[in-house]
């Protein structure tokens, strides 16, 4: 199995079929599943993430009596002038 791992010296491939020691390569592919499962999980999250947000602005929206009008920021003149 080859893999390839994008760091900040750049791209690097390995081929764990090649590694020698049974434990080590084990331990490789052991943790290349999990690697593997982890990013599923992110774009899954992240993907259900953009979806409910995308629901809960078109809920928001039809719903104009929860709209809070932005206060426009006030400047102390008093506090601004002492410094």
């Amino acid at each position: 199995m080859i893999i390839t791992i994008t760091n900040d010296e750049g791209l690097t491939s390995y081929d764990v079929n090649n590694i020698t020691d049974e434990q080590t390569q084990a331990n490789a592919r052991v943790t290349i599943n999990k690697v593997t499962t982890l990013e599923v999980v992110l774009e899954a999250l992240s993907f259900t993430s953009a979806t409910h947000r995308g629901n809960l602005e078109t809920l928001l929206k039809d719903s104009p009596e929860a709209m809070v009008e932005s206060e426009e920021e006030t400047v102390d003149e008093d506090a601004s002038s002492e410094t």
